[in-house]
């Protein structure tokens, strides 16, 4: 394999899995690190750093590239994601388990090298995201399984510096727990009528569109009340305060996107304004740390 065709199948694999995305779950990653040093009151070395970095990408990387392989067939029948790239035949299902496997083992690698304890928890990441590719078959609380996933970001990070856990941390676990299941049942709005012909479950499946939407309303408030609690006992301030005004402002604005009449501005309430929002807190987190 030449250089140019590795390049080009690196590219499609990390298209595969929408790389770019890994910006939803990072900045939280990296939230649990800053909120790590400020209770150590010490920074991470550069090697807890670059550890854990690897390990989000190695965990995002897998669990996206696993529900590819295992939605396969699932999404060839839908015209939204019958383009995706297996099913398209733009990657293989054996070069995608390839690509499961090698990142799943960098995950694993990462969190040897960070501490025992991130070590023997791992396993437990690998679980829920082996069951969030199979949840929609017989519940509709993949939304928040997904949240789980996605909570493990700052949490593990946190674990990576400590070596234990508490409830600032779990606070905000939760939080991003919320918010990734109120997204997600945003995002789940475009296939509802594909999924009850097919016999999937989802939120919006079971509870239809107006009650899904006040359901994403109430993860969102929760996930804001979540934020705020973390004023207590982290040491954080006035800025970080003002971060959590500006999410607040802009998950309102994501959910006058996203309207019981109107549902064609999903994409960009589900991609944009929630790239925005983890960057928003994470950015204000760190200045708040930094001052």
């Amino acid at each position: 394999m030449t250089a140019t065709t590795l390049f080009d199948k690196t590219r499609t694999l990390l298209e595969m899995i929408k790389f770019s995305h890994t910006v939803f779950a990072f900045p939280f990653a990296l939230m649990g690190v800053v909120l790590a040093s400020l209770a150590n009151n010490a920074p991470p070395t550069l090697g807890q750093l670059f550890w854990v970095c690897l390990a989000m990408v190695g965990a995002r990387s897998g669990a996206m590239g696993l529900n590819r392989i295992i939605d396969a067939h699932i999404d060839a029948e839908n015209p939204r994601t019958a383009q995706r790239h297996i099913p398209a035949g733009k990657v293989s299902s054996g070069e995608a388990w390839i690509f499961v496997v090698a990142s799943f083992a960098l995950l694993l690698l990462a969190a040897w090298m960070l501490n025992p304890l991130c070590f023997y928890l791992s396993p437990v990441a690998l679980f829920f995201l082996f069951l969030y590719s199979y949840c929609k078959r017989f519940t509709a609380l993949a939304h928040v399984v997904l949240g789980i996933c996605l909570a493990a970001a700052p949490v593990g990070a946190w674990i990576a510096l400590r070596g234990a856990v508490s409830w600032q941390i779990v606070a905000l676990g939760l939080a991003v727990l919320f918010w990734v299941a109120g997204f997600d049942i945003f995002y789940a709005l475009q296939d509802l009528e594909f999924d009850r012909v097919r016999g999937l479950h989802s939120i919006p499946a079971r509870l239809g569109v107006v009650r899904s939407i006040w359901l994403a309303r109430l993860f969102h408030g929760m996930m804001v009340f979540l934020l705020l609690l973390l004023l207590f006992g982290t040491g954080l301030g006035w800025i970080y305060f003002c971060g959590v005004l500006v999410v607040t402002g802009l998950l309102i604005y994501e959910h006058l996107l996203v309207r019981p009449d109107d549902l064609s501005r999903i994409d960009a309430a589900f991609f944009n304004m929630n790239g925005y929002i983890s960057v928003t807190i994470f950015a204000f987190t760190l200045i708040d740390a930094l001052v």
